[in-house]
């Protein structure tokens, strides 16, 4: 590993909706989103919905994403920007070394500026009544 210093987690909102204007890059097991952050160094923020499964699920899997930033970031992390791991429900069964290699992969599109498109929106709730 690089001499880099730990990168450092991400507590604001702020700085998570800030990450979502960035750099979009998805993978079978998560979406990567990077964004710049003026000076602060690398950071990194994990989200995992409760669309995913229930808590000791998500906690499984913000275990597994933080072990793979800790030891990814410091020689692969871009420099002064933000990183925040959206975990999939396809993550929960990778095997953690698919994971690694993906992660690998992301982070090299990312600082080649190489993005997936943005996700279409689709409405929230639609009323079942005609």
């Amino acid at each position: 590993m690089s001499s880099d210093p730990t990168p450092s987690v991400l507590t604001r909102r702020a700085d998570f909706l800030a990450a979502n204007r960035g750099l979009r890059v998805a993978r079978p097991g998560f979406v990567l989103l990077v964004q710049p952050n003026q000076g602060q160094g690398k950071r990194y923020g994990i989200t995992v919905t409760k669309k995913i499964g229930n808590a000791v699920v998500r906690n499984r899997m913000k275990r597994r994403f933080r072990v793979l930033l800790r030891e990814a970031l410091p020689s692969a992390g871009l420099a002064d920007h933000d990183h925040v791991l959206i975990g999939r429900e396809t993550g929960i069964e990778r095997d953690f070394s698919a994971l690694r290699s993906e992660l690998a992969r992301a982070l090299e599109k990312a600082a080649k500026g190489e993005i997936d498109p943005a996700r279409r929106h689709r409405p929230r709730h639609r009323s079942k009544r005609a």
